[in-house]
Order: structure tokens, then C-alpha cells, then sequence
């Protein structure tokens, strides 16, 4: 299914032309972001919220559903050799978190990479990337979830992705840490 972002949800389908190439390789790297995020080092994953909640109105294109519908969210943060460096947040109709995507609720630390790329029913969508801004659901997950170490939101650069199984979507967003940058510059042949 084609989607197109929102024109006030500041993502967008092609790599702004300030990006380094470092970036843009990390921002539109393709199969699981785990299995990228290991070969710099020791990853853990955090498990920082999964609950209910309503759809933001900026989000809403993503799922192809109305604002404010009901969704099962679930936030984590992924660190490398024990520093911070990516905050993601997924999301799914709640209906089909009790149904197609039901594995979303039953990872506990595991990443979301374990559910999704071993189904061939499963197909993804084009990224789509933004550089964060203060109000933006995932910076304010990040404020939520980071506190103090919480960067500026301008210093941020994320990424995101639909994933449909029969016709039901999950979304995948992915926020890249400041420190991120320096982590992955440092493991670069």
C-alpha cells in the first residue's frame, strides 16, 4: 500500500540535501536496523513503555486510519556498549495488535526485526526521514523517556517505515541519537 506523508508531519521521502553520506547510509539502510546496530558493538534493548494509546493526528497518515484511534504502542531504546543511541516507537491498530500483529505485544526485549522479516506476507514501504522538532511524538517520547539526556530535538534525525501484513499496517519510527553518530563514526572502516 502507497502512503504519502502528511505535508505538516515534517517527514519526507527523499534524504535532505545537508545529510552526509554517513547518514543518509544509516537513515536509509534497508533489512533490520538490529542487525546494524550489532555489528558496532554490544546492543541492548530497553523496553520503555507499551500501552493503549491514541493516534496522533501527525502519525495518522502512517496507519491510513483517523486521528485519535485506538493503537497499541510500544516504545524502546537500544544502546551500544551501554550508550544510548536509538529510540524507537511502533505502533499498530489496537485491533490488529489481537490479531495479525499480536508477536508486537509477546517481544519483551526482543526487537520487532524477530517478527517482521521472516514472513513473506510482510511488505514495507519506502523510509521517509525528518530531522525532529520539539513537538514532534517522537521527540516527546524521547523527552518522556530520556529526561535530562534528552538532546535538542534539531539534533535528531529520524527515520520511518510502514510494515503491512494483509492489509493491516505496524509502524516502525526510529530516532538516531547525537551520540549515535559518534558511535557508529568510530566502528567505519
Amino acid at each position: 500500500m502507497e502512503i504519502t506523508p502528511s505535508r505538516h508531519s515534517g517527514w519526507q521521502c527523499a534524504a535532505p540535501p545537508s545529510l552526509t553520506p554517513h547518514q543518509k547510509f544509516w537513515l536509509f539502510r534497508p533489512n533490520a536496523l538490529t542487525a546494524g546496530l550489532r555489528q558496532l558493538g554490544r546492543l541492548d534493548l530497553r523496553v520503555e513503555r507499551e500501552k493503549v494509546d491514541g493516534l496522533h493526528e501527525q502519525e495518522a497518515w502512517m496507519l491510513a486510519r483517523p486521528a485519535r484511534s485506538e493503537i497499541w504502542l510500544r516504545e524502546i531504546c537500544m544502546s551500544i556498549d551501554g550508550i544510548d543511541c536509538v529510540l524507537a516507537r511502533s505502533f499498530t491498530p489496537l485491533s490488529a495488535s489481537h490479531a495479525l500483529w499480536q508477536g508486537m505485544r509477546r517481544l519483551r526485549t526482543r526487537p520487532l526485526a524477530d517478527m517482521l522479516y521472516h514472513d513473506p506476507q510482510i511488505i514495507r514501504s519506502p523510509f521517509f526521514v525528518c530531522r525532529l522538532h520539539s513537538q514532534h511524538p517522537l521527540y516527546r517520547s524521547m523527552r518522556l523517556h530520556l529526561g535530562k539526556a534528552c538532546p535538542d530535538a534539531r539534533l535528531v534525525l529520524a527515520r520511518c517505515s510502514v510494515f503491512w501484513r494483509l492489509g493491516q499496517p505496524l509502524l516502525v519510527a526510529e530516532a538516531f541519537l547525537p551520540q549515535f553518530w559518534e558511535v557508529a563514526g568510530a566502528a567505519r572502516p
